[in-house]
């Protein structure tokens, strides 16, 4: 069989695949982006029904192209994102190649030899973009053998999924907190088990939290914090988009619980750290209101003040008194939603590129195997890199790289 060959392979066409392809183009490296399933599948298919993208319409966006039909403010439905980048590819006229799914990829000499399911390619640069959401995390804690159905927050749609009775969802990140707001909406009887996050708020002083974040440079943070690069952010855009306040959600009949730890004999154990985890929480929020009341001082900017941002609801009786064990049968509970987050998983790539967990080791997204490079990984340069226009700047910087390694090559050879 023949071997395609290409200069450059993007694997993913998510938002960090179609990125990639508009300044390879821009650049003129010729370049094709592979795709396992459809432009952008995961806004489609591995999101729950009712979800809206985090950010406004006027953030979470690439700068070519608005959202049609959305005022500025708006949170997008997941089904119209999606259909975003597929019109953005279609803009850029991206070489994008659907049905084709990467089974490895090697090097071979000063090439990489890319076995697909439609045969085999040679590239000589070879671009992963499969995203940050890669492999569902579901902690072994609870055996399956107790019969109460537990799945993955990325397999969650409605609540129309679950059986009757009630929930426990753990992980109080957007997606945690989002789909158990859902369900507690849907009349079900709720349990949000939190653990250490951030919690900012949605709107303060006219601003979305997105531009205070511009605004005060925290976008472009290069390194975390100590022990800070996985902590969740609880923040949503959905009906319209408000502040998380876990207090607000125990008033309308939440039980909020603890950092779940372990399973015995029906019971669930839970760490005795919940209201240390609210208390940090509010922490950082306060700390996000008091770093813009100091920049829009300091830039008299004339945005109204917010006196009553800073109040506090009462701690509910679930915070004051936690529950520290909960026998799951006798709680009425019947399904179990982990929202747990994702492991990286480049099990693909036959490459000395990774570190010992399986990550990627880069600078810039720039790889130790040359021509190897990596885009849409959280933190990949900044705290933006693996936001919708946080990863389409990455992208820019690592298509000029390669261009200029092409146009070395290309003296070189002269």
């Amino acid at each position: 069989m023949s071997v395609e060959k290409v200069d450059t392979l993007v694997i993913g066409a998510g938002q960090a695949g179609v990125a990639m392809s508009e300044h390879l183009g821009k650049r003129g490296v010729s370049h094709l982006v592979l795709e396992k399933n459809r432009i952008a599948e995961s806004w489609r298919t591995a999101r729950w029904d009712s979800l809206v993208a985090n950010g406004p319409v006027w953030h979470d966006r690439f700068p070519g192209m608005n959202f049609d039909d959305y005022q500025p403010d708006e949170f997008a439905p997941k089904e119209k994102v999606a259909d975003y980048f597929v019109a953005y590819a279609e803009q850029i006229k991206a070489p994008i190649r659907c049905g084709v799914e990467v089974k490895s990829v090697v090097k071979d000499g000063d090439v990489f030899r890319v076995e697909t399911s439609q045969g085999a390619i040679e590239a000589r640069n070879v671009v992963a973009a499969t995203g940050a959401f890669q492999r569902p995390i579901i902690p072994t804690v609870v055996p399956a053998e107790t019969g109460i159905m537990q799945i993955h927050s990325h397999a969650y749609r409605n609540p129309a999924q679950l059986p009757e009775g009630a929930v426990l969802v753990v992980g109080a990140g957007s997606s945690g907190t989002q789909i158990a707001d859902e369900l507690l909406r849907s009349g079900k009887s709720v349990y949000l088990s939190i653990g250490p996050h951030d919690r900012p708020p949605r709107r303060y002083r006219g601003k979305d939290f997105v531009w205070w974040l511009g605004a005060l440079g925290i976008w472009d943070l290069k390194v975390p914090a100590p022990n800070t690069e996985h902590v969740t952010i609880a923040v949503s855009g959905a009906y319209g988009g408000n502040t998380v306040d876990f207090r607000r959600l125990a008033a309308r009949g939440m039980t909020l619980l603890g950092r779940a730890e372990t399973f015995a004999d029906g019971t669930m154990s839970f760490a005795p750290d919940l209201a240390k985890n609210i208390a940090l929480g509010d922490a950082n929020y306060l700390s996000l209101l008091d770093q813009a009341d100091a920049y829009a001082e300091e830039n008299g900017l004339d945005l109204p003040q917010e006196p009553d941002a800073r109040k506090m609801e009462p701690d509910p009786a679930c915070v004051t008194d936690p529950i520290l064990t909960l026998d799951l049968k006798a709680a009425g509970i019947t399904a179990i939603i982990w929202a747990t987050g994702y492991a990286q998983d480049f099990g693909w790539a036959k490459l000395d590129a990774f570190d010992e967990k399986g990550r990627p080791v880069h600078e810039r997204g720039v790889s130790k195997v040359p021509g190897l490079y990596f885009v849409g990984l959280p933190w990949l340069s900044r705290r933006a890199s693996s936001f919708i226009w946080g990863c389409w700047h990455d992208a820019d910087y690592l298509a000029g790289y390669i261009a200029e390694g092409q146009s070395s090559r290309s003296s070189k050879s002269a």
